[in-house]
């Protein structure tokens, strides 16, 4: 398979798979008897089906057929497809090298696939009221768990009257954790970002509404595509102006994509991510007399003995705790989920089998 090979009757300018981001890694997964399928990007995901894009095929397909469980595999913005080019039919999803996903919102267990194959995750909040950090940190949590490289990006630093002091609030959210602080409006400022939408990389971003993501993502890809809406002035914060996630085409080849607004954003199944975004606080903890210690007034809990030295901010452990509860609580719930999904598929294909015996021995 030729990442450089382009069909004929399709647009001159359409990608190649190098330029989609292809590489050896998604090479080595097709199989000599898949060589018929093409293989596509998914850039957009409608009711009907996924949108794809690639060098032998482009346009809407037909999703993939579900299984003998009745569920066919959520299929994301930025997944790798094997589609046959003939049926325009799915055929597989390519196994992701990142994902991004969330507990989807309400009461519903299960989760909600967010974007695949994300090399960088780029978390946008602004210099002023709305720089929340308990949103940060969940937002790096979820960066974390995916594998994905998180660039906390600050808009709106002219408005500012001492911008330096929200970079200072960001930086110490994670250890190593890279912050970029700019205006949106301004190409300038904004070609810091460019490090990481070189060729065939792919970034998203993520923020709450009127933080100036539409805007930077005008600047990104130097035209006005995104429609921008204004701030409401007694909170800082805005409507929402993106309503679907969509993977767009950056001038140095890289690809964005941009989500909605998620007003409510649930941590599941994010252990790692959490323990990665507080290892101050891990790192503390593997010193407490008890290794079950809840760092709630225990004997010999090297955390409390931390915040008393002034190491550890009390409201940091607070947060800590309260996504450790969450991501426990929506995981459990997911897990019985799961298994009751599994125990009803077992029974149904158990009376299914009843019945075929039934009929054999009329």
């Amino acid at each position: 398979m030729n990442p450089n090979t382009s069909a004929g009757g399709l647009p001159a300018d359409m990608p190649t798979l190098g330029e989609l981001g292809w590489s050896p890694r998604l090479e080595v997964q097709v199989t000599p008897g898949e060589a018929a399928l093409v293989p596509a990007r998914v850039v957009a995901v409608h009711r009907s089906g996924p949108e794809v894009l690639g060098p032998a095929i482009d346009g809407r397909v037909f999703p993939l057929r579900r299984s003998v469980d009745g569920e066919a595999p959520d299929i994301a913005v930025g997944d790798w497809l094997l589609v046959d080019p003939q049926t325009r039919v799915t055929e597989r999803v390519l196994d992701r090298a990142t994902l991004f996903r969330r507990k989807a919102a309400g009461d519903v267990q299960r989760f909600q696939v967010i974007a695949a194959n994300v090399d960088t995750l780029f978390i946008v909040s602004s210099c002023n009221a709305d720089f929340n950090v308990p949103r940060l940190e969940r937002y790096l949590a979820l960066a974390r768990e995916a594998e994905v490289n998180p660039v906390v990006v600050l808009t709106k630093a002219d408005q500012a009257d001492d911008a330096a002091a929200f970079v200072r609030a960001a930086s110490r959210l994670m250890p190593g954790l890279l912050v970029e602080c700019l205006d949106a409006r301004d190409p300038a400022e904004v070609r810091c970002l460019r490090p990481w939408c070189g060729m065939g990389q792919t970034v998203a971003l993520v923020g709450s509404s009127g933080v100036g993501k539409s805007t930077l993502v005008n600047t990104l890809r130097g035209d006005a595509g995104q429609a921008t809406q204004g701030i409401r002035e007694d909170d800082a914060r805005g409507r929402h102006t993106t309503t679907t996630r969509s993977l767009l085409r950056l001038p140095d080849g890289g690809w964005l994509l941009d989500t909605p607004g998620m007003r409510e954003l649930q941590l599941a199944d994010a252990g790692q991510g959490i323990a990665d975004v507080f290892a101050d606080i891990v790192a503390v903890a593997a010193g407490c007399r008890f290794s079950d210690c809840t760092h709630d007034g225990e004997p010999g809990c090297a955390v409390v003995a931390a915040i008393e030295r002034g190491e550890i901010e009390p409201e940091r452990l607070a947060r800590f705790h309260k996504l450790v509860r969450e991501d426990t609580r929506n995981s459990e719930a997911i897990w019985t989920r799961r298994q009751r999904e599994r125990s009803f598929g077992r029974l149904t294909r158990s009376a299914s089998r009843a019945r075929e015996d039934r009929r054999g021995g009329e």
